[in-house]
């Protein structure tokens, strides 16, 4: 029953436990008991709102993915590293790669000056990082599987004979 509960909430969080119960047929005290034990165990983490920015005349957010090469640390591998790299506030997300980098490093800031600081001031200057790569984000077409700017049908021009 968990696996289906996180497969709802994880398109539609505002749904309320009595509808999810009623999607799968299950008692409304089984389905909020299992939520909050999972939301105990961290297996829940947060609910979030999937925000268009780029929707707004007055968005000044610039997004960037920055790939980071780093020396792993004897007897604690990636993970010290990827904690102290998520531990500035800028930094939105933080993955483990394979291929040609170590770590995915996805950031926010108010320009690209910020972003430029912030590597060069905080990430790059870390002992254990190698080398970085950063990359913009121009624009956003799809986020957590949810498509922002649909194509809307063009409206065709009628040929004249």
């Amino acid at each position: 029953m968990k696996e289906k509960i996180l497969s709802i909430i994880e398109k539609n969080s505002r749904l309320g436990v009595s509808d999810i119960a009623v999607l799968l047929g299950e008692e409304e005290e089984a389905v909020k008991r299992a939520i909050e034990e999972m939301e105990r165990d961290h297996v829940i983490c947060g609910y979030h709102t999937i925000v268009n920015w780029g929707a707004l005349d007055n968005n000044t957010k610039v997004s960037a993915l920055i790939e980071v090469k780093v020396t792993p640390q004897r007897g604690i591998g990636f993970d010290k590293i990827a904690e102290r790299i998520y531990n500035y506030p800028e930094v939105d997300d933080v993955y483990l790669m394979s291929g040609g980098f170590d770590l995915c490093v996805m950031i926010e800031g108010e320009s690209l000056q910020d972003v430029a600081l912030f590597v060069s001031d905080k990430l790059s200057t870390l002992d254990y990082v190698i080398s970085t790569a950063t990359h913009f984000m121009l624009k956003k077409y799809k986020d957590h599987g949810t498509i922002l700017n649909p194509v809307k049908d063009r409206e065709r021009i009628p040929i004249q004979p």
